[in-house]
């Protein structure tokens, strides 16, 4: 499923206007980028938890090359699948 098709299905689900499905979208998207740059982990109760996790720097290998690299520190976003979403997927 794309942006657009997630924009359709809350239209229809939530009984908007694709012009509003698609505001609220980006406005919980905004929000949630917010949060989780400020260093606040955003959890949604049956959905899951984001949150931003540090990765130390490391050392690594260039495939093509064979060389050895340095991989940098970075901040990565971890998602964590809540118990409810979690029995949607595996349901039969």
């Amino acid at each position: 499923m794309n942006k657009t098709e997630l924009v359709q299905a809350i239209a229809e689900k939530a009984n908007l206007t694709k012009v509003q499905a698609k505001a609220a979208l980006e406005a919980t998207l905004e929000a949630m980028g917010g949060a989780l740059k400020k260093g606040d982990k955003v959890a949604l109760i049956g959905f899951g938890t984001f949150q931003v996790i540090k990765k130390d720097a490391r050392q690594g290998i260039n495939p093509a090359t064979k060389e050895a690299i340095k991989i940098p520190a970075k901040k990565v976003v971890k998602f964590k699948a809540g118990a409810e979403l979690a029995e949607m997927v595996n349901k039969k």
